[in-house]
């Protein structure tokens, strides 16, 4: 999945969504209103590494709220460092399950536009 953002806290939303709407075709697409909600920090070494382990960490509450996250607030954002509150809506099921949120591929950079992009690849 290709993702894009003008920010670094856009891109990571756009991963946000991008792998709800994967897990339940979208979904992010569709609603509106919220009522769950949990606060996750990431830490990591790079750009890239910082993005894909958020996502992972989005992933597994997902799986362990049964919940679909569609929309963050960042509260805290460094270069290597998020604190984010998730929203989302609970769910019975997934549509698509995702083992894992991939390194391969991922490079986070600046593209003509000046806006931030990569590439992200998950595990199915």
């Amino acid at each position: 999945m290709f993702i894009e953002g003008g920010t670094m806290p856009e891109l990571f939303l756009a991963g946000l969504k991008g792998m709800s709407n994967i897990m339940k075709d979208g979904v992010c697409d569709e609603m509106n209103s919220f009522n769950s909600r949990v606060t996750i920090r990431t830490i990591s070494d790079d750009p890239t590494n910082l993005l894909v382990d958020f996502l992972s960490d989005a992933l597994a509450q997902s799986y362990a709220n049964k919940v679909l996250y569609c929309k963050m607030k960042v509260l805290h954002y460094k270069e290597f460092e998020i604190i984010a509150e998730l929203f989302g809506y609970p769910t019975d099921d997934f549509d698509e399950e995702i083992k894992a949120v991939t390194y391969h591929e991922a490079n986070v950079r600046k593209n003509k536009d000046n806006h931030w992009e990569t590439l992200i690849i998950f595990d199915i």
